[in-house]
């Protein structure tokens, strides 16, 4: 039987070959894919996440950790699926039409699925009606979308737009974020919420599902 404690250290060191061989090693084991996620996974990526939020990680650690958390999850999410597992939720992300910037929004898809969120990301140029018809496709309960651009802001009012054009406003929460992002414009378009980190989304994510 493998130390899944050291998994969680792994993914906190972002070392990606000791977090891909003790996944491995606990599923040979037929340890519980659904523990190795919630007792193991997601509770160090959201230590990766406070850490981040106090100063003690920055962007590339960030970045790092969640590729290792990504590589790990690949080997248990089919095992996930195939027992009927539920998601934490199912999110749809991108960057809105006319902006081409990713760091952010790859930033944010990454610790959502480190937060155990199914994620479809869409990239960047995002259309209105590419995240609706997507939402609707992948029957998710959350769009979020990033901005870094002042003039391409107004996308994110036109997706919300376009949910409602299409009547399924209020089967999707809708999240917004971006450096010249803020609540205040949040609440102007109707918007579900606003996180100015990575880690304030995921955890407004959860809030949001909830809901």
């Amino acid at each position: 039987m493998p130390d899944l404690s050291k998994l969680s250290e792994a993914i906190l060191k972002g070392d990606v070959k000791t977090a891909v061989e003790i996944t491995k090693e606990a599923l040979a084991a037929k340890v519980d894919p659904q523990e190795i996620l919630d007792k193991y996974m997601i509770p160090a990526m959201d230590e990766v996440g406070r850490k981040f939020e106090c100063n003690e990680l920055f962007v590339p650690e960030l970045l790092l950790t969640a590729r290792v958390m990504k590589s790990a999850l690949e080997l248990v999410r089919p095992l996930l699926a195939a027992s009927g597992a539920e998601p934490a939720g199912r999110v749809v992300i991108g960057t809105v039409k006319g902006d081409l910037h990713d760091i952010g929004k790859n930033l944010v898809a990454s610790m959502l699925e480190g937060g155990g969120f199914e994620v479809t990301d869409l990239g960047v140029d995002v259309s209105p009606e590419k995240f609706v018809e997507s939402a609707k496709s992948k029957n998710a309960n959350l769009i979020a979308m990033s901005a870094l651009l002042t003039t391409t802001m107004p996308s994110m009012k036109s997706v919300i737009a376009e949910l409602n054009k299409q009547g399924v406003r209020g089967q999707v929460k809708v999240i917004i974020g971006g450096a010249p992002v803020t609540q205040q414009y949040a609440d102007e378009i109707g918007a579900d919420g606003y996180s100015d980190n990575a880690n304030g989304a995921v955890g407004l994510a959860r809030t949001l599902i909830k809901k």
